[in-house]
């Protein structure tokens, strides 16, 4: 089933969900193979992928204003989680998320990843939240990916860096994605293992908060790769050094 039937209209199911998230990208291949045949509009588009958190979290909210500085310059974003193939797939440049040892030796370094457990202020007013052992009191938020399993983004990991070894907490929910889970944290549903630079709008405008100082870094930064044969277009320049002024200005 993939359709909820709702007094306002449909809602995908978790199913949906998970076949929208797998087939948009092949829907979106095809309407580039048809739009690329137009000279024009190709020598004004840029093609960007990156992970489906990084897109929603970190690029689509800060896309206004690349679009006010180049408002000619047309910005395809290919969200995906697997690693997409730069010149078969006719993308011109990929924010990935890995190790040093996967990065292309040509790619540029842009943040490292932190984490530290993130929540609603509201949450907060219904139980304290003071040392970590207090999370047993709450329901926490996992990522639960069975197609990319992220060991290193498991609550156990904070935890032990944090001192605690075994905690058991008031409930747990499991996302496989994690704008899904940062969403739920939103919604006052948990506390979710919360992943800089992705949440720091959310922490910034108080959105979020993030209760303890303890953060640990992953072993996987973010670095941005071109596709060699477009990265002389002007388009894939501007947006390049459009994205290293937002990183270098912290933002």
């Amino acid at each position: 089933r993939l359709f909820l039937r709702e007094r306002h209209g449909l809602r995908l199911t978790a199913d949906g969900d998970r076949l929208y998230r797998s087939v948009q990208s092949a829907l979106r291949q095809l309407q580039d193979a048809v739009e690329s045949l137009d000279p024009h509009q190709d020598a004004q588009r840029v093609t960007v992928t990156s992970t489906m958190a990084f897109c929603s979290l970190w690029l689509i909210p800060r896309l206004g204003d690349f679009n006010r500085s180049f408002p000619a310059v047309d910005v395809r974003v290919a969200a995906n989680d697997r690693v997409l193939d730069l010149g078969r797939e006719r993308i011109d440049i990929a924010i990935r998320y890995c190790t040093r040892q996967l990065a292309p030796n040509d790619a540029h370094w842009l943040f490292t990843e932190e984490l530290t457990p993130v929540c609603t202020p509201a949450l907060l007013k219904t139980q304290k939240l003071r040392r970590p052992e207090d999370l047993a009191r709450f329901v926490l938020l996992h990522i639960d990916d069975r197609d990319n399993p992220s060991p290193w983004l498991a609550w156990s990991t904070w935890l032990e860096a944090a001192g605690v070894r075994k905690l058991k907490s008031a409930g747990s929910v499991r996302f496989n994605y994690f704008d899904q889970c940062v969403r739920a944290a939103l919604a006052g549903q948990g506390v979710a293992l919360g992943r800089m630079p992705l949440v720091n709008d959310l922490l910034a405008d108080g959105s979020l908060m993030a209760p303890f100082a303890t953060r640990i870094s992953s072993e996987r930064s973010y670095w941005l790769v071109r596709n060699g044969p477009a990265a002389s277009r002007p388009p894939v320049e501007r947006f390049a050094e459009w994205v290293l002024k937002r990183v270098a200005q912290g933002d």
